[in-house]
């Protein structure tokens, strides 16, 4: 896996702007703002309202395919294994997962040939899988923007919880998608 840090984006404010690509996750105190961009990939947001401190990833698949064997090292492109990052790194600031509020975004049908009656898109996989994993650790899903067709924008205030999504059309080009982001 590629271990360069997440993406920088110079800031008009005092926060600091972090870009996450697919498979990487990001913890930080309320001077940072997370954004991405999810297709059929879903986010999850914790947040801390006593201390300010969240945490989002940008996952690709809700769990890899175990061969029996642990993996060598876990990795943020799943679902599982990206949670279990940003825990660990919460609860190195004090951060209990009860303590933390959630919100998931993303989930989208990217493409539009339709599934068989009976089968799930991997967006909708993925968007199921973050529920059933926030739930097993007893944190609180407070918000989620969840599957539909298209892209979504997301931006994550750690300082307020805020976060916002916005939901675009597979119709829209490139250049709308970008140039309003």
């Amino acid at each position: 896996m590629d271990k360069t840090p997440p993406a920088v984006v110079p800031a008009f404010s005092s926060q600091i702007d972090i870009f996450l690509r697919p498979g990487e996750y990001f913890v930080g105190d309320e001077s940072h703002r997370i954004r991405t961009l999810l297709g059929s990939c879903v986010s999850v947001t914790l947040w801390s309202p006593q201390r300010r401190v969240g945490a989002m990833s940008h996952f690709l698949l809700a769990t890899r395919c175990h061969s029996g064997r642990p993996a060598a090292e876990l990795d943020g492109r799943y679902g599982d294994e990206a949670l279990h990052l940003m825990l660990g790194e919460l609860a190195r600031d004090d951060v209990r997962p009860a303590q933390c509020q959630a919100k998931i975004f993303g989930g989208g049908e990217m493409f539009s040939t339709r599934t068989s009656v009976g089968h799930k898109t991997i967006g909708r996989r993925n968007g199921e899988a973050a529920r059933e994993m926030l739930q097993s650790r007893g944190i609180q899903v407070v918000s989620e923007s969840l599957f539909g067709r298209g892209h979504r924008q997301i931006i994550f205030d750690v300082h307020s919880g805020n976060v916002w999504s916005r939901q675009i059309s597979p119709k829209a080009n490139a250049a709308t998608l970008f140039a309003s982001f």
